[in-house]
């Protein structure tokens, strides 16, 4: 995918505030510090389009990013950080929620999963959610470059069998240091932006 032009559009709460071009929209979740932003940068191929923080829970809305004028990513609030109230956390939810239910645009939720670990309890809901919706995903595993080559079958395996996931599911190994998977999650996103 040759990327000629991105930018960040709006960071938006409420559903009267999502752009209405009616472009594909692909969403991003996963938990505080998965490396959404990273991912995002390492897509576009920008430094800091996506601000990348050590701040877990930085990102609070919907932040939207344009690219190409031809589709959105759409990146959740992390979630599973402790250190956000209770409150807001249920508003986030609240908030992720309406989005993944209501919007036509949405074409695929990219579910990033740390290689490292087990899937958490939060990201075992996120996906459960997302089936019971019948709303597509790609798991896509993130931080590859930080462990040894030999050992990410092993790991991607434990990924998909901690979700459960099912055949049609599709797998990207990835990593924003490496660029490893890039040019394997564009074919995914185009391939369901294209159906």
């Amino acid at each position: 995918m040759k990327i000629t032009e991105s930018e960040f559009v709006i960071s938006a709460v409420q559903p009267h505030q999502y752009p209405d071009d009616a472009l594909p929209e692909i969403a991003l979740a996963g938990r505080s510090n998965v490396g959404k932003s990273s991912l995002i940068n390492k897509m576009i191929l920008r430094k800091n389009l996506a601000r990348t923080s050590g701040q877990p829970g930085k990102t609070q809305q919907l932040n939207y990013y344009r690219i190409n004028g031809d589709l959105y990513f759409v990146d959740f609030p992390g979630y599973g950080y402790a250190r956000v109230s209770k409150t807001e956390r249920q508003q986030w939810g609240a908030m992720i929620e309406t989005y993944l239910q209501h919007r036509e645009p949405l074409k695929l939720v990219l579910m990033l999963v740390d290689l490292r670990h087990p899937p958490s309890k939060d990201d075992l809901i996120m996906y459960n959610w997302l089936k019971h919706y019948n709303i597509p995903v790609c798991i896509v595993t993130t931080k590859a470059d930080k462990i040894p080559r030999s050992k990410w079958d092993k790991h991607v395996k434990i990924i998909k069998q901690a979700l459960q996931t099912t055949p049609e599911d599709q797998v990207v190994l990835f990593s924003s240091e490496l660029g490893l998977g890039r040019d394997q999650l564009w074919q995914v996103i185009n391939e369901k932006i294209s159906e």
